[in-house]
């Protein structure tokens, strides 16, 4: 391909959470989740574009015996042309969530600018994940007169909505999240970002359209990608025997199909709702077993007190629903576990189920659907348009635990259409969910605002 000008220099900003190139430790707490698997893996396609010379994927140093060592390495190569690099930003290095993030970020300003400054090159574009590196992008676009470009993950007027709906009182909101100052960041960089990249339509119009200062013409969606180098369906190849025992060590039958649901500890995800559809529906549970994995809990004492709660609940529900030996809760699942327990449970075809109460898009729908997992989805947010567009599964309402365990037996019952399911899965993530596809859209649009 020939440029008709210099390829360019990208810095990507995602402050918040633990960042590294391997093993990403997802689901260990509400900062570690789809996010992070996202902008490592749009560093890396992006730095394969022709039109780029060179991305920095910019987050905080954190330099805490209670995280790996990994987190305070100032660089780390992620590949040719490609690196992490951590800035530092609590004066302490201490990890904290990113609700405490905020009295911090003008530390994280000036952690960049004084990389540009010795390494004698500022960015050609910046673009930054969720409110918090929003805010750190927004002063570094007007700094250095660099055009920005934004992605909001998941938005605080959106999540203000749910909270109260669920009767939280506002006061409480606040004092744990931190919403106004977060609102406040988010209608600041909608109204400076040349570029907003959204997941979804239902995303723009329903949850940007909350916001004052948000443009439909500067907003566009292009659809996260899925590495299809890792997860694609099963084959001949065995599947990693370490993976297989992690399951079939808690089964009593387990050669039967699984149910797989791959989410951390919060209760958004409606993990609970889904055990207990699974527990009170014996056919169900005759038909197939149920595997959750509710992120990295190997010490349950050090997770935080709500998700703490929730992974108690469902082993006490294992007890009252008294389905030993037919439900697995695998204390953790490795980056190299992840795609083989896809492919397990798509060649005993089995189902992907995410009966989540809100889903923004659902990055492991995708991943499920690459391996070859039809798919039963909750109707609120993103999978309406996964399953739209890949034909692969059936929608749900994730408040009523009737309908899941109906949906899941549909899914499971006709073998016809679960090979149908399947195929059309694997053929829908190859053509609307890759990440070359996404980055050809996405430099395209750089090429406009530059």
């Amino acid at each position: 391909m020939t440029v008709d000008h210099p390829p360019l220099y990208i810095l990507l900003l995602s402050v918040h959470g633990l960042i590294r190139g391997h093993d990403l430790e997802l689901g260990r707490d509400a900062d570690t989740g789809g996010q992070t698997t996202y902008v490592v893996e749009l560093a890396r396609t992006l730095a394969r574009h022709p039109d780029v010379e060179r991305v920095d994927l910019v987050t905080q140093l954190i330099d805490d015996p209670a995280v790996a060592a990994d987190y305070s390495q100032a660089e780390e190569p992620l590949g040719a042309g490609v690196r992490i690099v951590r800035v530092p930003c609590v004066p302490t290095g201490e990890y904290r969530r990113k609700e405490l993030l905020w009295p911090h970020l003008d530390a994280m300003v000036d952690g960049c600018l004084d990389l540009f400054a010795r390494q004698r090159r500022s960015p050609d574009l910046i673009h930054s994940h969720y409110a918090d590196a929003g805010y750190v992008g927004r002063r570094l676009s007007t700094s250095l007169d660099i055009p920005q470009i934004h992605t909001g993950h998941s938005l605080g007027r959106v999540k203000r909505a749910r909270l109260l709906a669920s009767g939280r009182e506002e006061q409480a909101i606040e004092g744990e999240f931190k919403l106004a100052h977060r609102i406040g960041a988010e209608e600041d960089v909608l109204d400076h970002a040349s570029l907003v990249i959204a997941s979804t339509q239902e995303e723009v119009e329903e949850q940007y359209g909350l916001y004052a200062a948000h443009r439909p013409d500067r907003t566009v969606v292009i659809p996260p990608g899925v590495d299809t180098s890792r997860f694609y369906p099963p084959g001949r190849r065995k599947i990693r025997q370490e993976t297989v025992e992690m399951v079939d060590r808690l089964l009593s039958r387990p050669d039967k199909p699984f149910i797989l649901r791959v989410g951390r500890p919060a209760k958004i995800k409606n993990l609970s709702g889904l055990m207990d559809a699974y527990g009170s529906d014996p056919t169900l549970q005759d038909m197939a077993n149920l595997v959750i994995v509710a992120g990295d809990r190997d010490k349950v004492a050090d997770l935080e007190p709500a998700s703490r709660e929730i992974v108690r609940s469902l082993t006490t529900s294992v007890h009252r629903h008294r389905v030993r030996g037919k439900v697995a809760l695998p204390k953790r699942c490795s980056n190299e576990d992840l795609p083989e327990l896809y492919r397990l449970a798509a060649r005993r075809r089995g189902v992907y189920a995410n009966p989540a109460l809100y889903e923004g898009f659902g990055l492991v729908l995708i991943e499920a659907a690459a391996s070859g997992l039809p798919l039963v989805a909750t109707e609120n947010g993103g999978p309406r348009e996964i399953i739209a567009k890949c034909r692969n599964g059936l929608l749900v309402n994730p408040h009523r635990r009737p309908a899941i365990s109906t949906a899941l037996k549909e899914a499971l019952r006709d073998s016809e259409r679960w090979e149908r399911w399947s195929k059309r899965g694997i053929a829908g993530v190859q053509r609307y969910y890759s990440w070359d596809a996404h980055v050809a859209t996405y430099m395209t649009n750089v090429r406009r605002i530059l």
